[in-house]
């Protein structure tokens, strides 16, 4: 019980169940945590009905109303130390992020030495299927300016399939963390660089969902160009590491 893959979901009925057999399909022992964000579509219902199939493997955190994706993984990084999970993965329900990379991502944080593995789609050998040009455009020259910007060495800033070692996490100040939608991603990537933690990127194909809705729109887009501002004025002043509360002698 050392794996965890955390995936935040919003009216995805139509793909949870076929996301969940290919993650219980692979060989370690994965286990998911779905933060449901009162999908009115019945997303939590699904998930609900195949615990009784994936017992001690499958669990699930409903929350009222859609609070946004960071605070959605805010909420599994803190499930998930809290229950003592060593890697922690972040995934689409959408089959954008292919299951079967979840293996190539634990075995760089395992086995390669890396802290924070990231499914990258602009290093060698990563790349984008059934996007339109435009919509490849937007994300390239938003990595790139991300980069400008907050001068990280990072090729895919944005990439939303990721996994963290618990060690990364328990680093990390989730207070200090004040992005809810695409800028989170770039956040917590930030926050990780500043503290020194090892980065590797692992080369991915992404996909363009098939079935249900995509999320993005202006304001993901809008948040991106100036979060990516803020955080970089902010990291003058801020200090992403958690502070660690010691007991005095004799109190209790």
């Amino acid at each position: 019980m050392d794996k965890i893959v955390i995936i935040p979901t919003y009216n995805e009925k139509e793909n949870i169940e076929s996301i969940l057999k290919a993650v219980f399909e692979l060989e370690g022992g994965f286990h998911v945590l779905i933060v449901d964000d009162g999908s009115p579509d019945g997303t939590a219902d699904i998930v609900r009905m195949l615990q009784q199939t994936y017992e001690g493997r499958l669990f699930l955190e409903e929350r009222r109303g859609k609070l946004g994706l960071g605070t959605a993984y805010i909420h599994g990084f803190k499930w998930s130390l809290k229950n003592g999970y060593g890697f922690i993965f972040e995934m689409d329900a959408d089959f954008s992020h292919n299951p079967k990379d979840l293996i190539r991502l634990y075995d760089a944080c395992k086995n390669q030495g890396a802290d924070v593995a990231i499914g990258s789609r602009y290093v060698k050998g990563g790349g984008v299927i059934n996007w339109p040009a435009d919509r490849i455009a937007l994300s390239k020259g938003g990595s790139l300016y991300t980069r400008i910007i907050t001068w990280m060495p990072i090729k895919d800033p944005t990439a939303g399939f990721m996994c963290y070692t618990a060690k990364v996490l328990e680093s990390i100040d989730f207070d200090s963390i004040t992005f809810v939608g695409y800028a989170f991603q770039i956040e917590m990537k930030f926050a990780s660089w500043k503290l020194g933690f090892k980065i590797k990127e692992v080369p991915i194909i992404f996909q363009d969902r098939t079935k249900g809705q995509s999320k993005m729109n202006k304001g993901i887009v809008k948040e991106g160009i100036l979060g990516v501002l803020n955080l970089r004025w902010q990291s003058l002043f801020k200090n992403y590491r958690r502070r660690v509360r010691t007991k005095v002698a004799g109190s209790e």
